[in-house]
């Protein structure tokens, strides 16, 4: 009987195990395959045949529809170069330069996945719509009332691959 229950328990116990690491990879974005570069984070075979099952799940329990691999690849931030959570109360810049492509957005959600609500029914930015300076980087705001973005020239960033930075500016 005490073999039974001691086998009854490793069961539950490796069964919660799995569940709850299931769990957190659907619900945190944990998906094997991940490329981080700053406070950026993508999953570049999302959108491929080599998808792994955990970012499948996830795929498929969000409802969007990944970005192919011959399109492009969708980077991810939650969070500012120094680690705080990203809080649309704050001022955020975001600078620096983007891999090299044809055309990118920029678009904000909120923590459930949703376009962030606001007044003048602006949810992103294009590659098309922003000034670069000489050295081809850039400077977005992100904040809650209207403001100019800093003046002076960006920086590039020395990273493996070139992403903007996301530092936070001001938070009440």
């Amino acid at each position: 009987m005490r073999l039974l229950i001691g086998a009854f328990l490793a069961l539950l116990i490796a069964a919660a195990t799995g569940l709850g690491a299931t769990w957190l990879a659907l619900t945190r974005g944990t998906a094997f395959g991940a490329i981080t570069i700053g406070a950026w984070t993508a999953w570049p075979k999302t959108g491929t045949a080599d998808i792994d099952p955990y970012a499948r799940a996830a795929v498929a329990r969000s409802g969007e529809l990944p970005i192919g691999s011959g399109d492009g690849i969708a980077f991810y931030a939650r969070s500012d170069d120094a680690g705080y959570a990203l809080d649309g109360r704050c001022e955020t810049l975001l600078r620096g330069v983007t891999p090299a492509a044809r055309f990118w957005t920029l678009t904000l959600y909120d923590p459930e996945g949703r376009l962030v609500a606001n007044s003048a029914s602006r949810y992103g930015f294009t590659s098309q719509e922003i000034t670069r300076f000489s050295d081809g980087s850039f400077q977005i705001m992100v904040a809650p009332r209207a403001r100019p973005a800093p003046v002076g020239a960006a920086t590039r960033i020395g990273r493996e691959a070139p992403m903007p930075s996301i530092a936070r500016r001001a938070c009440p």
